[in-house]
């Protein structure tokens, strides 16, 4: 993967503004540049929402955000940028005046995509002094949750570059789709528009209201495109003689007219009242905040399904939240914290969809914290994926939970956790959940056993874990357990100094 530790961000609307938010939320400097005079607001606004969606969507411990800030100079902005991303209006001269004043003040090493839904590479390339790094790399809104981004290039792009660009996205949680050949609209515009034009003519023709139509396709073939797609439907549909049955069968509707893909309606001011009107008595009664809410927690619960069968954008979040527990991992091995206290290694914060019925958190959601927290341990003594990789892990084989308050929504917990003891195969360990105020929330004694993953049962642990276990260990040991700790197994007290 490749890792780059700023970008910049030129537009900050809608599509710009997501930009941001999965630059930011995956720990990479971003600075803006966008003259409109509440660009700040409006990035604010979706910032808040790719926030709580992360916060919803993400189960690893998310990372440090990225720092933000915003210039009123584009050269400022661009100052060591080694990606930049133009999202400015869809208009090609304005796209080639900037992408000259970007050109004029990047870094030669910087990568220029475009968000530009339309318009080839070889068009936004025209003048350019160096065409080969400017390329489309065109998103789907949210882009902050939206995996896909469509990766386009012209004869004159250098390929390395592309390679690179498409590292980049890949580090973001983007899935880059390259396309083939250079074509106008590339590809999701393109299959968008079909059903757009054929949309406008039902409205057009009063045979359909817009709410009938979008309850046509979120009740019906929506739900199959969004984990299978159009020619994997298709082919379920021709049964068990596949996608050539299919076509033989229902081939011959192509040559119907059902279709009006080469007529558009004229866009009237009659028939753009009559789509406005009917917009506003399907979804008028909500804010444009509260509709994106609404649209980014059905994709989160979409992907959660989507995940656990680890299929399609489903495993793109999967492999995303590995790379998050890799970074926390790796950042609870750079802390040397203080080893006679209690180790603080994980801290998140209880979102809205963490509760029961009764508005507190639910157990199973402590299990989930307490995991993390045990995660995050164990990377800090060494357990990461080239240790798991070797064949080797840690599972938990024993948790004992006590529920000591009713925590809330929003409530910023921290974990502390103490190792109780440990021998060559077994490690004993206890968290304290706290708020911010320091009430106990919650603790959990854990029981963890060093396992060999091929054969299939416990195994004594290697280095890096002994020489850390070792390390910790003498400033451990001198803390008292927790009276309610359940009674030490047998074997399972400190080392001797010489076995550690």
């Amino acid at each position: 993967m490749t890792r780059i530790r700023k970008a910049a961000c030129v537009g900050g609307g809608v599509i710009g503004g997501g930009w941001i938010a999965r630059f930011l939320l995956n720990g990479i400097d971003v600075a803006v540049f966008d003259p409109h005079p509440e660009a700040q607001r409006i990035v604010g606004e979706v910032l808040d929402n790719a926030r709580r969606a992360y916060g919803r969507m993400i189960q690893a411990p998310l990372c440090a955000e990225g720092k933000l800030s915003f210039h009123d100079d584009l050269a400022t902005a661009l100052d060591g940028a080694e990606y930049i991303q133009e999202s400015v209006p869809e208009q090609l001269a304005l796209k080639h005046r900037v992408l000259g004043q970007i050109e004029a003040h990047a870094s030669p090493e910087a990568l220029i995509g475009s968000s530009t839904s339309g318009f080839k590479p070889s068009e936004l390339q025209q003048g350019a002094q160096h065409p080969e790094r400017i390329f489309v790399a065109h998103p789907f809104n949210p882009v902050y949750l939206v995996p896909l981004v469509e990766l386009v290039g012209s004869p004159a792009n250098d390929e390395a570059a592309l390679a690179r660009a498409a590292d980049i996205q890949r580090e973001t949680g983007m899935m880059p789709l390259r396309v083939r050949k250079e074509i106008d609209a590339h590809i999701g515009d393109r299959l968008l528009e079909a059903v757009w034009r054929e949309a406008l003519w039902l409205v057009h023709d009063d045979v359909a209201t817009t709410q009938e139509i979008d309850d046509v396709i979120r009740f019906s073939f929506g739900l199959r495109w969004a984990q299978m797609g159009l020619f994997e439907t298709y082919r379920i549909a021709g049964g068990e003689a596949g996608m050539k049955h299919f076509i033989e069968q229902f081939g011959p509707a192509l040559a119907w007219p059902w279709t009006k893909l080469m007529d558009v309606p004229e866009m009237t001011d009659e028939l753009a009242t009559k789509i406005g009107d009917q917009s506003d008595a399907q979804s008028g009664m909500h804010s444009i905040r509260e509709l994106e809410r609404i649209r980014d927690d059905n994709l989160i619960g979409i992907y959660q399904a989507l995940k656990a069968n680890d299929w399609g954008a489903g495993r793109t979040l999967r492999e995303m939240e590995d790379r998050y527990f890799e970074r926390a991992k790796a950042g609870a091995q750079a802390v040397t914290p203080d080893y006679a206290a209690p180790l603080t290694l994980h801290r998140c914060r209880v979102s809205g969809d963490w509760l029961d019925y009764n508005g507190h958190m639910t157990e199973h959601r402590y299990l989930q914290v307490f995991g993390d927290a045990t995660d995050a341990f164990l990377g800090h003594i060494g357990m990461d994926a080239a240790y798991r990789s070797a064949g080797r892990s840690v599972y938990t084989v024993e948790s004992h939970i006590r529920h000591l308050a009713e925590t809330s929504a929003n409530t910023a917990l921290t974990i502390r956790t103490t190792v109780l003891g440990h021998d060559a195969k077994r490690i004993r360990i206890h968290h304290e959940m706290l708020d911010e105020a320091g009430t106990l929330q919650a603790t959990a004694e854990h029981m963890l056993m060093h396992v060999d993953t091929q054969a299939g049962r416990a195994c004594p642990m290697a280095p890096p874990l002994t020489d850390r276990l070792a390390a910790l260990s003498p400033g451990q040991r001198g803390l008292a357990a927790p009276e309610h700790a359940g009674r030490p197994i047998r074997d399972i007290g400190w080392p001797d100094p010489g076995a550690a």
